[in-house]
This record gives C-alpha cells, structure tokens and sequence, in this order.
C-alpha cells in the first residue's frame, strides 16, 4: 500500500484532507506535525489526525531548530515583505518541508503531501524546499484536486465523516501561527473594505483592553542574538514566548495588508506579531547604534531582497545562503541593551547601551564640550558640492 506523509497543522484543511488521500488514493496517511509554536494541546492534535483515519502522526518539537535556523537568520536579515510581513508562515514551510523529507526517508515512503490552496503562497514554499531536498518524492496536492468549492462543504464533509474540527461556519478562519507570529484570512477578510472583528485577532488584545499605563522592556543581546529580558539571562525560545505574551497584552504587532502573492493575485491578510515586532525594532535600532553608515544603508536593498526570497519560497538557494554570510558578518558587533516603551500598540525605543557604540556626545552635542570642528565644514562643503556647481537647470 502506498504511504503518503502529510504536512498536518489539525486545521480544516488537512483534517479533511487525511480522509480525502485515503479514500482517492488508496494510500496509509502518516501526519507531521511541527510544533514550532501552534500547537496548544499534543493530545487533541492527536486525536483529530486519528480521527480523520491517520495511521500514524508524528508530532516533533521544532521550536529551538526554527528559531536558530529560520528565524535569527531573518531577523539579522531585518526581513519584512513589502515592509510589513515578518514572514512567520514564510520561514516555517522550508522547515517542515526538511523533515517532510526526513520522514518519508524514515518511513519508505514515495509520497508527500500537503494542505496548501492552489492560489497561495506556501504551496510553493513546501514544493520548492521538498524537490530541492529529494527531487523523486511525489506530491500529493488535495486542494488543488478536490472538488470542495467553499470552506463551508469542507465543514460538511468534515460532520459526514465523524472528523474532529475547530472551525465552524459562524467563524470560518484560515489561521497559521508559530512562535514568530500568526496569519489570518478567510471569512469575512475578504471584503476589504470590512474591518476585522474582534474575534479574528488572539494574540494580542484590542486598544480598549489595553493598560493606559506604558511598560518598559530592556532587552540585551550578544553578537546578534537576543540574550536578557530585564537585565536576566534567557534564552531565545523563551525571550520570544515572553514578548508575545507581554506585547499581546499591550496589543503590538497587529498587521492589516493587502499582500501581492506570489501567484499574482492580491490578498487580504490580518498578521500579529508581538515579539517579532518588538525584537526586529529592538534589533534594527541597535545596528544604526553601532554600524556604519554605508553598511546600514546598503543593507536596506539586500534586506529587501531577502525578504522577497523567504516569502517565494526559495529558501534552499545559494543566493540566500550568500545573503545569510554578509548579515551575520557584523553581528559580533551587534552586542548591547535596548530600552523599549510599550504603550497602547505601539513599541517605541528609548534608550540604547553597546561597548560597540559608533555615537559620540562630544561630537553630536550642541552644548558645551562640543569637540566638533566647525572650521571643516566648509572645505567639506566645497568638495561635496564640487560636481554639481552651476550645473542646474530650471
């Protein structure tokens, strides 16, 4: 009999999608799961995949790999899809397509699946990182094959065959989230002009539930990487579960964005990322602190391109695995604190610290100790303004 590994999230999609490859292919479905951050109860998500008629599931505690492999990468990166995406979903689908491989390796298995649209993004990220990892593998794509129309008959389907699911037509989101942030759209989303109600954020609270009064965070870091919250060791896993709670609390990281896809279409999608807001601010600031000025700005078009990278999918490139070598060039130098003002959804720096700090108060003060040398700017001024005297034209 055939065996086909399924990318499983215990969403609608591919609890369906178990009973479905069962049925259409004739085939003994083993289910993944990657628990980087999504998954609240191992027992439900269990019991949802037996109920679909899954044979086995694997279920593996991903979250230390993600982090120090996907995420510190696109955090060194500074990577936001058109300058608002961090990219959660985008950076957890070459993950899962790593063991999807792994798993069908350990399992003899000729076949993969997943419960990717036929009109979204992560159907190439899994593809993409599955062939370029083991191109022979076969990949079994159910909603691009059923004949479901809606989430609604999914639902249907899902009551006609006794499947375990969370989603109910009253409330029909499409949600993805790990520890580095959530997506959500379905529903009533689509309509653009509609804003989002109340229920479709869970991570981070509205601004009428927020404390009035501002909490400060001081988060340090070493060569790079986040390493203290409030002055205490902790390690990266943790730092970030404890941002997400606390800038949930005080509602940061809410994103509304109308996304172009990489399919060419645009979508309407809600994001939250409480921690990922807050230490990609806290990271950014503390390079202007203690980088150069040409490094900083022309890492602005590398960031850019990156981003665009992660978000098409193609992770296991060697033009990413280039760009990954000149952001982490200069992170030894990305060693210091930073103060931040969390205030009603909004996360704002006040205060900056590194032995690494590029930022002078003698020559930057208007007061007295000023050391600058007032005399040089007027040979600089003639010699920067050199090739353009007389050559404008109106």
């Amino acid at each position: 009999m055939k065996k086909v590994v399924l990318a499983y999230s215990g969403g609608l999609d591919t609890s369906c999608a178990v009973r479905w490859i069962r049925d259409t292919y004739g085939a003994k479905v083993i289910c993944f799961s990657a628990f980087i951050g999504e998954v609240s109860d191992r027992k439900l998500l269990a019991k949802k995949a037996r109920s679909a008629g899954a044979s086995k599931i694997y279920i593996e505690d991903l979250k230390t790999e993600f982090v120090r492999d996907f995420v510190t990468p696109a955090l060194w990166a500074h990577a936001k899809y058109e300058g608002k995406y961090l990219l959660a979903t985008a950076l957890g689908r070459p993950l899962i397509a790593k063991h999807l491989v792994q798993i069908a390796a350990k399992e003899k298995a000729d076949y993969v699946a997943h419960g990717c649209t036929g009109k979204g993004n992560d159907q190439v990220r899994i593809e993409l990182g599955v062939r370029s990892l083991n191109p022979k593998l076969k990949i079994i794509a159910p909603l691009r094959e059923w004949g479901f129309g809606s989430r609604e008959e999914e639902i249907d389907y899902a009551h006609q065959y006794g499947i375990l699911i969370s989603a109910t037509k009253k409330s029909p989101y499409s949600i993805d989230k790990n520890i580095w942030g959530a997506a959500i759209e379905a529903g009533i989303l689509e309509d653009p002009w509609k804003e989002p109600p109340a229920d479709a954020y869970f991570m981070t609270r509205s601004l009428d539930r927020v404390s009035a009064k501002p909490f400060y965070v001081v988060i340090g870091f070493k060569a790079g990487i986040p390493a203290s919250f409030n002055g205490k060791a902790m390690a990266f896993v943790p730092l970030i579960e404890k941002l997400n709670e606390l800038g949930g609390r005080y509602g940061i990281g809410r994103v509304d964005h109308i996304e172009n896809r990489l399919v060419g279409i645009k979508s309407r999608e809600l994001y939250e990322a409480p921690a990922a807001t807050i230490l990609h601010l806290a990271h950014s600031e503390l390079e202007s602190f203690v980088l150069d000025r040409e490094f900083i700005h022309y890492k602005k078009v590398l960031s850019e391109k990156y981003s665009e990278l992660v978000y098409f999918g193609l992770w296991f490139t060697p033009l990413r695995e280039a760009l990954d070598q000149f952001f982490a060039a200069q992170q030894k130098r990305v060693t210091g604190t930073i103060r931040i003002k969390l205030d009603r959804g909004t996360a704002t720096v006040v205060g900056r610290k590194s032995p690494y700090s590029m930022y002078s108060e003698r020559l930057a003060t208007y007061s007295k100790g000023d050391e600058f040398d007032r005399n040089a700017a007027e040979g600089f001024m003639k010699i920067w303004g050199l090739p353009y005297e007389g050559k404008s034209k109106k």
